[in-house]
């Protein structure tokens, strides 16, 4: 079995390191210092939580065709940077390639073997121009929903934070012989790799608190202790909340935990500078369209009023846009 993991940073690089530890045949595609240090040294990874300390030899290439058609493709880019390298992930797909979806956000393929009237429909928030949809086709992909936190602290150093699952779903919600196979790989690395049969319902229990939580943080600056206790921004991110709730009700999405418990949830985890807060102070793009405009789209697709999302995406837009970053 040949896995590409293509995005190599650091949800990336931590899901290879471990995947090669335990033998896989895995290869990374990455760019950069980063991709410079691990083929020069290989790939270091921290667990903060074991306290171990490791470093990999890896494949790593920034060329796909160097690697050649895989069985798994895990695409752990961020949303926004998938569409326009989509082409370049060619060389990578064969006729039985398999591509794994483990991008935050509302996935590109959402309405792929859903059912009903809204069966096939495109989000061009997340797959501008249909790139993913055309240039993959949605029978490849298999969904993957993301927990681990990690970080890239230097390049070719992974440091993983905390969590070590990666919810797998097909679209249909079949237990393929497709998905079994990577969670098995998976979990002969050590992660946790469930085959869901309703993935939807995790993605947006995840999805929940990105809408919300990360573009609050951009604009105040505040961390996830803050915003999710004081009552202003609790306030502004609960009613975030109940709008996405409507419209992935009306989607047929069963929430396992109400929306209060979710922001005591994200209080609970502290001091935590949200990832959209990260970008902001480091000059990168944001990730406004897959977390916050894809919900605003689903509420145009299902007719749900969407007037607190609304607002506040107009608002972290201007923000990414006069710092360049949109």
């Amino acid at each position: 079995m040949k896995i590409c993991v293509f995005g190599a940073g650091a949800i990336g690089g931590y899901m290879g390191a471990k995947l090669a530890q335990a033998g896989a045949k895995v290869s990374l595609v990455a760019r950069g210092p980063h991709l410079a240090a691990m083929q020069e040294k290989g790939l270091r990874l921290i667990e903060e939580e074991s306290g171990t300390d490791v470093t990999v030899p890896v494949t790593a290439s920034d060329n796909a065709a160097d690697l050649g058609p895989q069985d798994y493709v895990i695409v752990t880019l961020k949303a926004h940077s998938v569409p326009p390298v989509v082409d370049k992930m060619k060389p990578l797909i064969g006729e039985g390639t398999t591509i794994v979806s483990g991008v935050n956000g509302v996935p590109w393929w959402y309405f792929h073997k859903i059912g009903g009237p809204l069966e096939g429909t495109r989000l061009a928030s997340v797959d501008p121009g249909d790139a993913q949809w055309n240039g993959f086709g949605p029978d490849r992909v298999l969904g993957c929903v993301v927990y681990p936190a990690a970080e890239v602290i230097e390049p070719g150093v992974v440091k993983h934070i905390e969590g070590n699952r990666f919810s797998l779903g097909e679209p249909d919600g079949s237990k393929s012989e497709r998905a079994v196979r990577l969670s098995e790989a998976l979990a002969a690395a050590g992660l946790k790799a469930p085959v869901r049969p309703k993935l939807r319902d995790e993605i947006w229990v995840k999805l929940w608190g990105n809408l919300s939580f990360n573009p609050i943080s951009a604009l105040t600056h505040a961390t996830l202790d803050v915003l999710c206790t004081d009552p202003g921004t609790r306030g502004v991110a609960r009613a975030m909340m109940l709008e996405a709730q409507q419209i992935a009700e009306a989607l047929g999405v069963k929430f396992p935990i109400d929306v209060d418990r979710r922001i005591d949830g994200g209080a609970a985890v502290g001091a935590h500078r949200t990832s959209m807060l990260q970008d902001l102070d480091m000059g990168r793009p944001m990730e406004i369209d897959a977390l916050v405009r894809s919900v605003q789209e689903l509420g145009r697709v299902t007719g749900t009023p969407t007037p607190t999302i609304d607002t506040v995406l107009a608002l972290v837009t201007l923000r990414a846009r006069v710092a360049g970053l949109y």
